[in-house]
């Protein structure tokens, strides 16, 4: 891996003469692997809203770093995430997304679960000389929810305090994210490296360039992006149409590595970017919205999902075009503009230190 990172790829570099990432990053076929052992499966993943598991057996199937998990609310009061691996022959315990299950079975052999976690049955095993079902159980990742969100930590991730510290005080009362309400989920495959995708996520520097529409909302001379140690968020005064999102602020959240909160008046929109090759990722984006069942609530939310659809349109082009002059062999790391990427420094260093860390 030495060959793949250099020590002189992986230095600090100060913000006022950084570079971006070195092209190989983003198109060496070893960086999947090594995204996933000194990234993902060190970080808190988002994986769904409280509302989506609000009865006892509820439960959600993902993976983090290629591990499968399955999260599921055990009781009233608890969520827990185990490895959704049976331990008999490796089968899943959850195939797909359910309601109010009794128990996790796996539907190789049928060993069965309860929603601790802890082995119930297993078929004819009764008669298997030192085999006890109450000794085995999955393996538990650890649960976190925070704002109405369920974070998941499958690794060594910093602890959840550290890791959002500071944004509940900037969000203030008035402004808490566990009063949305889910409405959906829409998804895109993009043939991009999933950093090329968060790269772009975090400047507004391409706003005026790329997305005319959203620019004609935002105030670009107001346009300002802050740094914490696990996040970043940019933010600009808005102003739209009443039937759109009415005046306030426009509030972009980035929680390393790959979670997105898009917070506007009267509207979440969280999206997650998942690896799926060293070339393609897909992002998920999941809306909510505010309580409001009126004729004129619908029309604004479906106002809101057309103006994101053509938002992400312009955002996957120009990612799909940036990986193919990153492929083209033609690319040496540029210098970042430190007025308007001081975010993509600080996503950028946040890897180079998980990669010397992983060397």
């Amino acid at each position: 891996m030495t060959e793949l990172l250099t020590p002189d790829l992986l230095a600090a570099q100060p913000l006022d003469h950084a570079c971006a990432l070195s092209a190989r990053c983003y198109t060496d076929p070893r960086m999947p692997a090594l995204d996933a052992r000194s990234v993902f499966a060190k970080s808190w993943q988002l994986v769904c809203h409280q509302s989506q598991l609000a009865g006892v057996g509820d439960h959600l199937v993902t993976a983090i770093a290629g591990l499968p998990i399955v999260v599921v609310r055990s009781d009233e009061t608890t969520l827990r995430a185990f490895h959704n691996v049976c331990r008999h022959r490796a089968g899943p315990v959850a195939s797909c997304d359910g309601k109010g299950a009794t128990a996790l079975r796996c539907r190789y052999h049928g060993w069965t679960y309860g929603l601790d976690g802890v082995l119930r049955g297993a078929p004819e095993m009764g008669r298997t000389p030192d085999f006890d079902p109450s000794t085995i159980r999955l393996p538990e990742a650890r649960v976190q929810v925070w704002q109405g969100l369920v974070f998941v930590a499958t690794g060594e991730a910093p602890p959840f305090a550290e890791f959002v510290e500071g944004i509940d005080a900037r969000l203030g009362e008035g402004r808490s994210l566990a009063g949305f309400e889910f409405h959906h989920r829409a998804s895109w495959e993009v043939a991009c490296n999933w950093k090329v995708y968060v790269d772009n996520y975090l400047e507004g520097y391409h706003v005026p360039h790329i997305h005319p529409g959203l620019n004609s909302v935002l105030d670009y001379r107001s346009y300002v992006t802050e740094t914490a140690r696990w996040y970043s968020y940019q933010f600009s005064p808005l102003e739209s149409a009443d039937e759109l999102y009415g005046s306030g602020e426009a509030l972009y959240y980035f929680l390393y590595p790959n979670t997105m909160l898009n917070i506007l008046p009267g509207r979440l929109q969280t999206n997650r970017v998942l690896p799926l090759g060293v070339d393609r990722c897909r992002v998920e984006f999941d809306f909510y919205y505010a309580p409001d069942t009126s004729d004129e609530g619908r029309a604004r939310r479906e106002r809101d999902i057309a103006f994101s659809d053509e938002v992400q349109d312009e955002d996957v082009t120009i990612c799909e075009d940036v990986q193919r002059g990153l492929a083209s062999g033609s690319y040496e790391s540029g210098r970042l503009n430190p007025l308007r990427e001081n975010a993509v420094h600080h996503f950028h260093e946040l890897l180079r230190r998980a990669y010397r860390e992983h060397a």
